[in-house]
């Protein structure tokens, strides 16, 4: 066989029909564990082991530096060294390092790594007193309205309905944000939507900059192509100029960063933009058993994009245990519990912890698991967050506790903490809008719900003790571990076994998502989540939270996705 045909060889019919569509417009709408990564990789290379392709002349863009490197690795191996694979961001910054010195005749300005510091400085500037979260809220503020291409003025005529960030009003918003472009430009400083503003520019105003750059790059694949913001859209379209040599792969289905300015409507457009487009549906999952993609065809059944996943035939004979399961349990500690002892269980069995994830819809929920796990002997390392206790508004939290411990005594507990808590900024209510501050309130109410699981007669001091000793237990896990996760940083990963946690109104969806278009967002989160899951996926839910007030619902993507409660020992059955 030749090259070409070994190339081609492993594709099933469709990942095929895309390799071989190697000129022109072409749209991979690509399910979850369909093999999109396989796609891309083998049509790359088969274009340049065909002569189609020069490698130098392709780029390939992705999100995470992770699935940059993957998609590298990835060709190296199949023999198409020599690909710029980069995220938007590390391309951008590559040729606008090039091109600087040539139109602007300096050396290019240092890129900001850190907006909340500099914004702390902005807020010096204008006398206004604002807390870490806050800042961390209007950094985000700032990335939003860069990557969907507003200009301060039409930001602020947004703030009427989406709300200033934090503690701040309209006003103050939007004089921080101006502090902060100026001392950016005082300190000759980039942040990374800059860059993409930066590399934009240039090639909209310098037809130099343009003929070079469309000269490097002919051929595009884009993937994650619901997840591009209208910036990176149109530097796109500037890199491509009058070129229609692109290839964008995505799902809608996936589209879960639509608050950071993910527009998926660019690939559900795709077709119509580009009428002679060639147009490829991969819908066969290799990754999951029919029970679980049962379960998320039924969780997306009818919405705007949705592919109709089939199992792959090498699924089909499920290994005993698998399948999906739903569980109630009376409470957030119980749940944990209950969830601990099945992952023992697990691995006592034989599955190795590292094939297991725990996925969660807020960090906070995190503590409990950690908990639990710590006390049935299975280590876990968390992804893409800081452990519970090392949260600075945590650490903050207990050391406050622990001074006001020695001076305060005979007071109920639940007084005592909840006193100094609000002094940091807790309040019985949560904060509307999400961000770092609604972030801060649920750490800080996670130290609440713990006076909650305290033996009766418990003092304030034997409950900071005991924090403190939480605090000091919390290992570095091994190697070898479970791993604990958000939904939004599960994604693009896959476990043999994830449990899903909070499966409950408020949680799943989230209860500040309001809005359908919000709502419908939590169901893609939740459907990312079922679609980690090779062979075994729990859902579960606590009928009680923090504090124990109130009953909770469980969530209605539940009563879509069909699958009854099972009654077990020590579970509530629905």
């Amino acid at each position: 066989m030749t090259t070409t045909d070994v190339l081609l060889a492993g594709l099933d019919e469709q990942q095929r029909v895309a390799a071989e569509a190697l000129i022109g417009p072409v749209c991979m709408l690509a399910g979850a564990g369909t093999g999109k990564t396989r796609a891309i990789t083998h049509r790359i290379a088969y274009g340049i082991a065909s002569g189609a392709y020069a490698p130098n002349r392709v780029m390939a863009l992705t999100f995470t530096t992770r699935a940059a490197a993957e998609l590298r690795g990835r060709l190296r191996q199949l023999g198409a060294s020599g690909v710029s694979a980069r995220t938007f961001h590390a391309a951008a910054l590559s040729q606008l390092n090039y091109f600087w010195p040539q139109v602007v005749g300096s050396q290019t300005p240092t890129i900001l790594d850190n907006k909340a510091r500099l914004l702390g400085h902005a807020a010096e500037r204008l006398a206004l007193k604002i807390d870490t979260a806050t800042l961390r809220d209007v950094a985000g503020e700032i990335e939003w309205r860069k990557v969907s291409g507003l200009s301060l003025e039409r930001y602020a005529a947004t703030l009427a309905q989406r709300g200033a960030p934090g503690t701040l009003d309209a006003e103050q918003s939007v004089a921080l944000q101006q502090a902060y472009e100026d001392l950016k430009d005082e300190r000759r400083q980039l942040d990374f939507e800059d860059v993409l503003l930066a590399m934009a520019g240039m090639i909209e105003q310098e037809p130099s900059v343009a003929l070079q750059v469309r000269e490097q790059y002919r051929f595009f694949v884009v993937d994650e192509f619901q997840d591009v913001s209208p910036l990176q859209h149109q530097l796109l379209g500037l890199w491509l100029g009058d070129r229609r040599d692109l290839c964008v792969v995505g799902d809608a289905s996936q589209t879960i960063y639509s608050f950071a300015g993910a527009r998926a409507e660019y690939l559900l457009e795709f077709p119509a933009r580009y009428a002679d487009a060639t147009i490829v549906r991969l819908e066969q999952n290799y990754r999951s058993t029919p029970s679980i993609v049962a379960a998320a065809n039924r969780l997306m059944r009818g919405r705007p994009g949705a592919l109709v996943l089939h199992a792959a035939a090498s699924r089909l004979d499920s290994p005993p245990g698998s399948g999906v399961s739903v569980r109630e349990y009376a409470s957030d500690l119980a749940e944990a519990r209950g969830i601990a002892q099945q992952i023992l269980e697990l691995i006592e069995a034989g599955e190795r912890p590292e094939d297991i994830a725990v996925l969660y819809r807020v960090n906070v929920q995190a503590a409990a698991i950690e908990t639990a796990l710590g006390d049935v002997g299975v280590s876990y390392q968390i992804r893409g967050a800081k452990r519970f206790f090392e949260q600075s508004e945590v650490r903050q939290a207990v050391m406050s506790l622990r001074a006001a411990s020695v001076s305060i005594s005979g007071e109920p507990l639940f007084k005592s903490v909840s006193d100094v808590l609000r002094g940091l900024g807790w309040s019985q209510q949560p904060p509307e809008a999400r961000g770092a501050v609604r972030d801060r309130w649920e750490s800080l109410n996670a130290i609440m719900g713990l006076v909650d699981q305290t033996a009766p007669g418990t003092t304030f001091r034997q409950f900071t003790d005991e924090l403190l000793e939480r605090e000091a237990g919390q290992h570095e896990p091994t190697v070898s571990a479970v791993t604990l996760a958000t939904l939004h940083s599960a994604k693009g990963l896959e476990w043999e076994s994830v449990f899903v946690v909070g499966m409950s109104e408020g949680l799943v969806p989230i209860s500040y998502a309001t809005t359908f278009e919000q709502i419908d967002e939590e169901r893609r989160l939740l459907y990312v989540g079922i679609t980690r899951a090779r062979s075994r996926l729990t859902l579960s839910w606590a009928a009680t939270g923090l504090q124990r007030r109130g009953q909770r619902d469980r969530s209605r993507f539940l009563s879509e996705i069909g699958i009854r409660t099972p009654r077990a020992a020590g579970v509530r059955g629905s």
